[in-house]
């Protein structure tokens, strides 16, 4: 497939239906910055299923609407940083440290306790998967080190 000029994609995340996760619960602490499982519906392999099916359901709207290039949605995220985030060595995911967000409010944020690395690559998967599913151009997001630093 060849592509235009001025091709169209999406910026930004795709919505999550409200049957994959709780959205009143994700916007009590937005964005998440570190894991939320609580957020979503489903657990364990009902999880991943839930999840596969929503990615397809946003896919299949990206092509529909006829964008040159497609994402998985970020369906799979509770948001755009913490799945790399918790993805990585020298965060203690288990005792979280706190910081207050853009209103005040003290949320939990990953905390440094060492050295940080990637252990693993991170939407590798996620990569594989959208590609399984659609013959278009695919794209994947990913935070840089500078929002990283930030959140």
């Amino acid at each position: 497939m060849s592509i235009p000029l001025l091709p169209t994609t999406v910026v930004g995340s795709y919505p999550q239906p409200g049957w994959l996760v709780d959205h009143e619960m994700m916007m009590a602490i937005t964005p998440p910055r570190v894991r939320m499982a609580k957020v979503w519906r489903f657990e364990g392999d009902r999880l991943k299923e839930a999840q596969d099916d929503a990615t397809r359901l946003a896919v299949h709207d990206m092509e529909e609407a006829g964008l040159d290039i497609v994402t998985d949605g970020e369906i799979r995220r509770e948001s755009y940083f913490n799945l790399f985030a918790t993805a990585l060595s020298g965060i203690d995911l288990d005792r979280p440290g706190e910081m207050p967000d853009r209103t005040g409010a003290m949320v939990p944020v990953p905390r440094v306790v060492g050295p940080i690395k990637r252990l693993r690559p991170v939407q590798l998967d996620d990569y594989r998967f959208l590609r399984s599913i659609t013959g278009r151009k695919v794209k994947m997001t990913v935070p840089g080190p500078f929002t990283m630093s930030q959140l």
